[in-house]
Formats: C-alpha cells, structure tokens, sequence
C-alpha cells in the first residue's frame, strides 16, 4: 500500500518537529496507543490495539527514524507484530515547510500487511490506514493548537456531527499536550 498526502498543522515547523519526537506526543496521537516509549535516538517501542474489519489485536512494535534534518525532514520505519492477526511493516518519509498558517506537513508512506490482516482485501487496508493518518493528524494538531481544532469545530454547519471530543467542566481550557510537555502556554 502507498499514501501520499499533505496536512496543514497551526503551528510552527519546530514544534511540529519536536513534537513528532516526542513520545508522550506520540502515545496522545496515535490512535489505540497503549504504550510509546524510547527516543528518537533509539528509536521507540510502541503497544496499539486497533481493529481492522472484524480483526482485533494489539500490536507490537518497534519504530526507528533516520534521516534527520532538524525541523525540515525525518524518515520513519517500523514494524508491528499483532499475533494470529498478522503483522505490519513499512516507512514513510514526512517533511515539513513553513506556511501562512504554520506548518505544511508532506507524507509519503509505503507499508506491507500480512496474516489475518492481508486477507481482508486491500480497500478495507487502505481506507482503515486513511482513516488512521487523518485521527493522527486531527490529534498532533489538537496538542499543538487546540484552539485552531475548536475554531474548526465551531466552523462546523449546525445539524452536522462534530468530532468526539472529552467532557471538561464548562469554561476550561483545553491545553495540549506540548505545551503540557513542554510548560510553554
């Protein structure tokens, strides 16, 4: 499977850069993150429950990153065991450039499923990897810039679905998770 695609993040290339290194980032964006741990140095151990289809499995695996240009580039490779459910392995290059809006995010992934997983036919793998991408992009945005989620949100025509969102008491902020991490907001 290929997927190319480019998203743009209200926020600077630098904090979207640090926060694709940062594993408490990770383990908030990456949709059924059990566990992220490591460092981009390293690379990162990750536990993910996902259900492709009727297939549920927690996956494990390993990701490691090379090709680093500070706030332009990194490259991604990984590979996750899910079991009798199969496996999954592939890389993506992501590169990054300043916007009027902050970032443009540019993505270029190539993965391989097997087991389970592969019989279910390419158009449910690829539409699941889509839905997957836009869920980790939806969240790195909401834990760089929440406000600019919920201005979207608010942007949403009345009788439409807006996205699930966590209960908070009313009138408290939401705070993202980089600047949790990183103590600046």
């Amino acid at each position: 499977m290929q997927m190319s695609d480019q998203k743009e993040i209200a926020a600077d290339p630098a904090s979207v850069y640090a926060a694709l290194l940062n594993p408490e980032v990770l383990m908030a964006c990456v949709p059924g993150a059990q566990e992220v741990k490591g460092s981009p140095e390293q690379g990162f151990e990750a536990t993910v429950i996902q259900k492709v289809g009727p297939v549920k499995a927690t996956f494990k695996g390993q990701v490691t990153l090379s090709d680093l240009v500070e706030n332009e580039k990194l490259t991604i490779a990984g590979e996750g065991k899910g079991g009798a459910a199969g496996f999954a392995k592939g890389g993506a290059v992501v590169m990054l450039s300043a916007s009027e809006t902050g970032t443009l995010l540019s993505y270029d992934v190539e993965a391989r499923v097997g087991g389970k997983l592969a019989q279910l036919g390419s158009r449910l793998i690829d539409g699941f990897a889509k839905k997957l991408a836009d869920q980790f992009f939806t969240n790195l945005q909401q834990a760089l810039a929440p406000e600019a989620v919920t201005a979207e949100e608010d942007a949403i025509p009345e009788g439409e679905a807006k996205p699930e969102d966590e209960t908070r008491p009313e009138g408290e902020k939401k705070t993202g998770w980089l600047k949790k991490v990183t103590g600046r907001g």
